[in-house]
């Protein structure tokens, strides 16, 4: 990567940027982006610093390169191994060789995610959702890293989620002589900042901020307490970076994903 950095960066591309830094020095494993910010990140990370990532189509191949997000030609990857869905979880996810990126619509304090439901009960929620698809069993068996492109208190809430949907480091939810070696929860990416789970017993903490943002502003945000850890400003991306983003988003979908999508750099 070159040295040169470039203030026209978007927060969209800060935060690809960011989601990047979660993929470094993983090692030979499925780098896996749920969504254009973590799937560009992941992809981005793979042509930059971590060539050794493997990567899928989304689909059943795994790729020798990124494939662009959006409308394309199907022909347009160059396939390196056959991966069905069938197959994914035997050579991937329950060995641990993953590193899945996504978006929740909720996590607590303990990085416990809810996808499933909003409000009400388990039979009567106020709003369906997905349900929680793969999580329990992904967040136990590999790594794991969070997208948000709202940072706000009704994402990061107060107690814990609706309905727990992916494990995280609740004492109280873990079950007597069950095994929790599995679960990793690495970096939360946000449209304010980038956390981790390395403060007391796993807890929440900001590891950095996106220029112009306070630790003050991001705690507001937030419905539970946040540890400070060593706080540097977030990277903005450099020219060689944008290119490359540029390239993997030829439809400039990453320009949708944060509302009116700011600079980087905020005045």
């Amino acid at each position: 990567m070159t040295d040169v950095i470039t203030t026209e960066a978007t927060l969209a591309e800060l935060c690809i940027f960011a989601c990047s830094e979660a993929f470094r020095g993983n090692g030979e494993i499925i780098a896996t982006g749920v969504g254009p910010v973590p799937r560009l990140g992941a992809s981005l990370a793979k042509l930059t610093h971590s060539p050794e990532l493997m990567m899928t189509d989304g689909e059943a191949y795994l790729v020798e390169q990124p494939v662009p997000i959006g409308p394309r030609g199907y022909d347009d990857r160059k396939a390196a191994g056959h991966l069905p869905f069938s197959r994914f979880f035997d050579s991937a996810v329950w060995t641990g060789r993953r590193h899945a990126m996504v978006t929740p619509t909720q996590l607590d304090r303990f990085g416990q995610i809810n996808l499933s439901y909003l409000g009400g009960t388990y039979d009567k929620p106020k709003t369906q959702m997905l349900g929680v698809r793969g999580f329990p069993g992904n967040t136990i068996y590999h790594a794991n890293s969070f997208f948000f492109p709202m940072h706000s208190a009704r994402t990061f809430v107060a107690g814990d989620v609706d309905m727990v949907s992916g494990v995280g480091y609740n004492p109280a939810k873990r079950v007597p002589g069950g095994n929790y070696a599995g679960v990793d929860l690495r970096r939360i990416v946000t449209n304010l900042c980038v956390m981790d789970f390395g403060g007391t017993n796993n807890a929440i903490r900001v590891v950095s901020l996106h220029p112009g943002v306070t630790f003050e502003e991001v705690q507001d945000a937030t419905g539970f307490p946040l540890e400070k850890g060593e706080i540097v400003e977030t990277p903005i991306p450099n020219a060689e970076a944008l290119t490359i983003i540029a390239s993997l988003d030829p439809h400039n979908i990453r320009a949708s994903v944060i509302k009116d999508n700011p600079p980087a750099r905020r005045a």
